[in-house]
């Protein structure tokens, strides 16, 4: 299975000039950690940057700045990851392990975005593949229960 399969193509992005009191107010509204931070060129967003819920917390609330004045530009991370969308789950997994990193946006050939995956998303389908494992050994000695009758 490739990331790009189960990556979510809802993504939350924002320009750059953008104050963090609009990203603050768009990550509560979309209940989301991050907003990507894009460049539109030739009818294609592709990612330059991105901002977490942390980075507003350590970057401009506790040192007191004000939100208004301060772009998601001036804050970004631009050494962020991304990872294409051909990519293997597990592959990805090693990936964000390795690079430390709780988001990975997801992009085709051309780099534009297409996606992101986060951490959470891994874990809920994990999760799941574990449930269905599970149910499989339950069948199985059922079914041993039936046979042996």
């Amino acid at each position: 299975m490739s990331i790009g399969e189960i990556c979510n193509r809802k993504v939350v992005v924002m320009q750059r000039e953008e104050t963090i009191a609009e990203a603050a107010k768009l990550m509560r509204d979309q209940h989301v950690g991050s907003v990507l931070i894009v460049n539109e060129q030739d009818g294609k967003r592709v990612p330059i940057g991105i901002v977490t819920d942390r980075d507003l917390v350590v970057e401009v609330i506790a040192p007191e700045l004000d939100p208004d004045a301060i772009t998601v530009g001036d804050i970004m991370m631009t050494s962020f990851v991304v990872v294409k969308e051909d990519t293997g789950v597990s592959e990805a997994i090693q990936y964000m392990r390795a690079k430390g990193v709780r988001r990975l946006p997801v992009v085709d050939a051309e780099a534009k975005l297409l996606g992101i995956v986060t951490l959470d998303d891994l874990l809920i389908l994990l999760a799941e593949e574990l449930d269905t494992l599970a149910k499989l050994v339950a069948q199985e000695q059922q079914n041993e229960v039936v046979a042996r009758r």
